[in-house]
């Protein structure tokens, strides 16, 4: 069966990916229509678990809405974008599910400066001034009885009833953040300012209002989420190339930046999941 994009981004996204096999289930499935616009898709992890698990990943620029535990009671939090790693501990039998924005995709909803949210998880009612409670009650309880997507439904929904403004700068900015995602090419923010038509702090207002981080931001994560996926393939990494086809300075410039992300360096990352580490010199294990 082909890996569709939202695969190959979670496969990205979860750091030791052996540590995590097997140890809980995922799904996704594509927004109504009338959402698309905004929603990048609705997911779901469910997990039954003998002994608790630490699941750490490295967040793309996007907002989430997240059916969360809260003092004992279903919740929906608003996760703002993660400039840092992020770990969620899985233990029990559980499940959660979730709506994942487009970039920039949540700034109809909220209405404000989407930059007030990063690193941040805050209550639905606390960011939208409407009661989440029932429509996580709903949520939670088709997910527990083992209909996640159901319940991703019911957030659609939920969201639906919000009438969210259409705003043709969070298309513009979205469809620009998307093809940073999969361009390599794009390695600076002068050249977004000239995809967008504007000027570089005209750009770099606009990521921050709409997305909640600035271009340069989005740029140097999706180059890392890259070296992930590299280090994740399975195949001998020559890392000094890689930093080049990505735009890194240098091979020690890639080093850093991983290793800042991660808390290991690329090629120790690799040993860590049992592959073999490029043998290039300077591979910083």
């Amino acid at each position: 069966m082909t890996e569709d994009r939202g695969e190959r981004r979670a496969r990205a996204q979860l750091l030791r990916p052996d540590l995590a096999e097997g140890r809980f289930a995922t799904g996704r499935t594509e927004p109504p229509a009338d959402l698309a616009p905004l929603v990048d898709d609705g997911w779901w992890v469910t997990w039954s678990l003998p002994e608790p698990h630490v699941q750490a990943v490295v967040p793309r620029p996007v907002v989430h809405v997240a059916l969360e535990d809260a003092g004992g009671r279903p919740r929906l939090l608003v996760h703002g974008v993660r400039t840092t790693g992020f770990e969620r501990r899985l233990e029990g039998t559980g499940a959660t599910v979730a709506l994942a924005f487009r970039p920039a995709g949540f700034a109809p909803v909220l209405g404000a400066d989407v930059a007030r949210l990063r690193d941040r998880e805050t209550p639905a009612a606390d960011v939208l001034g409407v009661d989440d409670v029932p429509v996580a009650a709903r949520a939670a309880a088709l997910a527990g009885a083992g209909d996640p997507a159901a319940g991703v439904e019911v957030l659609a929904q939920w969201l639906r009833g919000l009438a969210p403004e259409p705003d043709p700068v969070t298309d513009e900015l979205a469809a620009l953040v998307e093809r940073v995602e999969t361009d390599r090419s794009l390695r600076r923010v002068e050249q977004l300012a000239g995809l967008a038509g504007v000027t570089v702090r005209t750009l770099q207002r606009r990521f921050t209002t709409h997305v909640g981080v600035g271009p340069k931001w989005v740029l140097r994560r999706f180059r890392l989420l890259d070296v992930a996926a590299a280090a994740h393939g399975g195949e001998p990494v020559d890392w000094a190339g890689l930093a080049a086809d990505l735009g890194f300075a240098d091979q020690s410039h890639l080093v850093r930046e991983f290793t800042g992300l991660t808390g290991r360096s690329p090629a120790a990352y690799v040993r860590d999941l049992g592959g073999r580490a490029g043998s290039s010199p300077g591979g910083n294990g």
